[in-house]
């Protein structure tokens, strides 16, 4: 994978400074233990200005994207069949997904799944796109095969809270599209003065459904280590054919549409970066843009 660009002041902090699971314990923000009793490993309950600071970072995120174009829309957390197939996730990850047996729907890995699924057996008239949406939703994981150092804390759960973008595009702009979606979440790390890089992944390492997939990550201080906060991906036609997503040329004739889509951002890992890099002595400081969205501009 190549480092494609990178931005933000990697902090120094002190030899003293705590890994964000501590720093929750101490301030009483982030309760795993808790968890644990009442679901399992993976499912942490958030307390406090620890629940605010999450509120506020989703719907800072949500109004960023509404600002950049793109509409807003509360979509389910539970799909069928046909839905998990449409964007690739069935049966390629299945054994990733939580199934509800009785009733034969699987839990969301993404809002993803919901959202470009409104447009499975659609048929637009050229002059519709692009078509731009954004969701939060809660984002259920089983990741199965997941353990050690990288699951500590926040870095890996099974449930966690994320806003996405998703684009249906005509085919000749996607590319243009994609980058104003890298673009859009590399506003979103500057604004939250994180340090950030953009990874572009190799094809060993992206989704057999993408064509090309970036990842942002930040830099987790107190880890010392980078964090994925962010993938941005263009499907181009292969989300499109399965969904049957198609607009109608001034040909007449039907063609696929191109499929994008970005997380805007993930919230655990953006949470884990925050706490440990604003770490001082009198507390953990919150950054500028999300004081109006927390009312406290410190965690003491």
């Amino acid at each position: 994978n190549i480092v494609e660009k990178t931005g933000g002041v990697i902090p120094e902090l002190p030899a003293d400074a705590l890994p964000h699971w501590d720093l929750a314990k101490k301030y009483d923000l982030i309760d795993f233990e808790l968890g644990v009793k009442i679901t399992g490993a993976g499912f942490p309950v958030y307390k406090g200005k620890g629940a605010r600071l999450q509120r506020a970072l989703i719907s800072f995120f949500l109004d960023a994207a509404r600002e950049a174009g793109y509409l807003e829309i509360q979509p389910p957390y539970v799909v069928n069949a046909a839905s998990g197939y449409g964007t690739g996730q069935l049966p390629d990850k299945e054994g990733q997904m939580y199934h509800c047996n009785e009733d034969d729907l699987y839990l969301i890995p993404t809002a993803e799944v919901p959202v470009t699924n409104l447009y499975r057996d659609v048929i637009f008239n050229e002059s519709d796109l692009p078509i731009k949406n954004t969701a939060y939703s809660a984002c259920f994981r089983r990741e199965a095969g997941s353990y050690g150092k990288d699951v500590r804390g926040l870095n890996r759960l099974h449930q966690f809270d994320k806003v996405e973008i998703v684009q249906i595009q005509h085919p000749d702009h996607s590319y243009e599209a994609l980058e104003e979606m890298k673009a859009h979440v590399q506003s979103l790390v500057e604004r939250l003065e994180l340090p950030w890089h953009i990874l572009r992944l190799c094809g060993g390492d992206m989704s057999f459904t993408s064509a090309i997939t970036f990842d942002f990550e930040v830099y987790s201080a107190a880890q010392k280590r980078w964090l994925e906060v962010s993938s941005v991906s263009n499907f181009e036609s292969y989300q499109a054919n399965r969904l049957k997503c198609r607009y109608r040329g001034a040909d007449k004739k039907t063609h696929l549409c191109h499929t994008l889509n970005g997380s805007a951002l993930a919230l655990p890992r953006i949470m884990a970066a925050l706490l440990e890099n604003n770490q001082t002595p009198k507390g953990i400081k919150i950054p500028k843009v999300l004081v109006p969205y927390c009312g406290f501009d410190i965690i003491d």
